[in-house]
């Protein structure tokens, strides 16, 4: 069978990544032949080259049970295997949040699975990731379908616990069991999950190419595992939020809708989609192509309406037919399954999305390097050129000329050097503005407030008092980052400044420094807040004071909290470390070029010989610069380079911008 638009892309946009990574090879070995790399740019340069290795791109698929999720799971991405590769069966299938990947540092394939029990400890999913041992892993035989299907099986694996169990796992409520209501009493025995999470890795050439599938359970589990929607739903490069054809928007769906999705993803909408699967319910013989398309599309704009989106996000299709069509390679039916259109906008918009994330963050941790030495270099290109000129004027004059350059090359000199000495002043403040800054991001001072909150919470299991502990714990850490704008701002003033001095007094070439922002992270803290809200008023969680629920979600939020301000203290760090480094090159060099110059003029006052080698000597310098310029150009251009076939697309959230380093 041959590759679809989608599968197309997906090799096109591995390609464009493996051409990145050598490119930056290539920039890191420029930098080791001309010794200019400092400790922690050969650090940025390592990690960015491992993130660009370790890229992935994530598309969650979310819906209720029975809304064919894991069916066009298959259709889109793995109809090459010639069958089902994720069981897709009637009744409830994924019961457990299921991320299909491949694992470049395991090649062999397998599933791993968390038991339910460890919802029991007060660790997040992502935690129990770096633990391999609390997994029970089952080895795929990819050259045996029967074993690979009979083990996937295990990932809708359920069974029956006591109802106490059940309650004490957080997977049990009297208010939503339709049994209670009926007999006034819980049963004996509740059908819960076998497993927690599940990871499986498999060999699939787009599994290869860095594609992520996080599959997800209904409504309960949504509620039940905030870590989805606290973590994983915000992170992926897009959503997929399916309906049923037949049915439209339910209740269920609403609020799924309204709690789990729409509120993670409110600043992402373009790479939120909306599928209305199983149109082919609606496929009536009795009636002709035009009135079935009306009734689909009648269909598409009701729940577009009351979803409160764009019709254009809401994509009619079958999935199971788009299945049926790739296997047997029928495109009348596979045109009619309207998959391809689906397709279509994840390689015309997803795609090139996630490309300008990667390319974004690349700009900003190798471009601003690359544009420095480039500036150098063309820097060094004037400076010789001023020089060769000045030289070259000289033939003929006589000595008065000479001396007069050389005293006038010493006054620009002393005043130089009186600038560094101010410059120096200016380090000083500088190093006194980070302490103040590195103290605002003080992870002490954060571990104390999670003790603070955490001590509140557990004496207080009313709702209200919950409440309280949020608020007191998001006033806590708000204050904190709105201190770091603060005096981030004070610091990036006076750097501008002192960039600013040393361009118009020295002309020296004027580079923009490096940039710091809190805000990615402030927006960030506060879509936590407003996560945490939605979730505690939330229908799904208001099952009792005690709610289990509610504190594994505090649990999550305090660890996301927690990385964030880790995440923030590192980059305000490596900035400071960083940021006035192109300015130190700077003066560096511009002071050894003042010092030869001033040699020069006093060895051919002495020799006029001296003025022919010297002049020689530029010439081959100069050549020297050129070659490394154009190489230094050719590295930029290729950073800069689109996907083939894409154009610029809008700038990407910034919580997405971050996801690559």
């Amino acid at each position: 069978m041959k590759r679809d638009q989608l599968d197309q892309r997906l090799y096109s946009y591995a390609a464009w990544r493996e051409k990145l990574i050598d490119t930056i090879q290539n920039f890191q070995s420029w930098l080791e032949d001309h010794e200019l790399a400092s400790p922690e740019q050969e650090f940025r340069i390592f990690e960015t080259i491992e993130a660009l290795r370790k890229d992935r791109l994530t598309i969650a698929f979310v819906a209720e049970f029975s809304r064919g999720k894991t069916e066009l799971i298959n259709a889109l991405f793995f109809a090459h295997y010639g069958q089902r590769l994720l069981p897709s069966e009637a009744g409830r299938t994924t019961m457990c949040p299921t991320e299909l990947f491949y694992d470049r540092d395991y090649p062999e394939a397998y599933i791993r699975l968390l038991p339910i029990e460890t919802r029991l400890q007060e660790q997040s999913i992502a935690e129990f990731k770096h633990e391999p041992i609390h997994w029970s892993q089952i080895q795929l035989h990819v050259d045996n379908p029967e074993q690979v299907s009979q083990a996937l099986h295990e990932v809708i694996k359920t069974r029956l616990v006591p109802h106490q169990k059940a309650r004490e796992l957080g997977l049990y409520d009297e208010s939503t069991d339709p049994y209670f209501r009926a007999h006034g009493k819980p049963p004996e025995q509740v059908e819960i999950p076998h497993w927690r999470h599940a990871m499986i890795s498999f060999p699939h050439e787009l599994l290869k190419q860095g594609l992520v599938v996080l599959d997800t359970p209904g409504l309960n589990a949504m509620g039940n595992e905030p870590e989805l929607t606290l973590n994983m739903l915000p992170a992926a490069q897009a959503v997929m939020f399916l309906l049923g054809a037949d049915t439209g928007v339910t209740r269920s769906d609403q609020e799924m809708w309204d709690h789990h999705v729409r509120t993670v993803r409110k600043r992402s909408d373009k790479n939120l989609v909306v599928v209305l699967n199983k149109i082919d319910t609606l496929w009536d013989e009795l009636k002709d192509t035009a009135a079935i398309d009306t009734s689909i599309e009648a269909q598409r704009l009701a729940s577009a309406e009351q979803l409160h989106i764009d019709p254009d996000q809401v994509f009619p299709l079958s999935a199971q037919k788009g299945l049926l069509g790739k296997i047997r390679d029928d495109a009348q039916l596979l045109r009619k399954s309207r998959l391809p259109e689906l397709e279509k906008f994840l390689s015309e918009t997803v795609l090139p999305a996630r490309q300008e994330i990667v390319r974004n963050n690349l700009v900003s941790q190798i471009g601003g390097l690359v544009d420095e030495n480039l500036a150098r270099l063309e820097e060094r290109k004037n400076a010789t050129t001023r020089q060769l000129t000045e030289l070259r004027s000289l033939r003929g004059k006589n000595a008065d000329v000479i001396m007069h350059l050389m005293s006038k090359s010493r006054e620009e000199q002393a005043a130089y050097l009186r600038n560094v000495e101010s410059f120096q002043n200016s380090r000083r403040l500088l190093q006194s503005q980070a302490r103040n800054m590195l103290e605002s991001l003080s992870m002490d001072a954060l571990d104390k407030l999670i003790n603070k909150t955490r001590d509140s919470m557990t004496h207080s299991w009313t709702t209200a008092g919950m409440k309280r502990g949020m608020e007191t714990f998001f006033d806590g850490t708000r204050d904190s980052m709105e201190q770091v704008s603060g005096h981030a701002e004070q610091t990036r003033m006076l750097i501008r400044a002192t960039y600013k001095k040393f361009h118009e007094e020295h002309g020296l070439p004027q580079i923009t420094p490096k940039q710091f922002s809190i805000a990615p992270f402030s927006a960030e803290l506060e879509r936590l807040y407003q996560e945490a809200d939605a979730f505690r008023r939330s229908p799904v969680t208001t099952m009792t004071e005690q709610s289990y629920v509610i504190k594994k979600f505090f649990i999550s939020l305090v660890s996301h909290t927690r990385s964030l301000f880790f995440k923030a203290n590192q980059d305000a760090n490596n900035w400071l470390k960083e940021v006035m480094n192109p300015l130190v090159r700077q003066i560096k060099e511009h002071k050894a070029t003042m010092e030869k110059r001033l040699e020069t003029l006093r060895r051919i006052s002495e020799s006029r010989d001296t003025l022919e080698a010297r002049i020689k000597e530029l010439d081959a310098g100069l050549n020297v610069t050129k070659r490394q310029l154009d190489a230094l150009q050719q590295i930029r251009h290729t950073l800069h380079t689109p996907l083939p076939g894409t154009g610029t697309v809008a700038a990407a959230e910034p919580e997405q911008q971050e996801a690559l380093v």
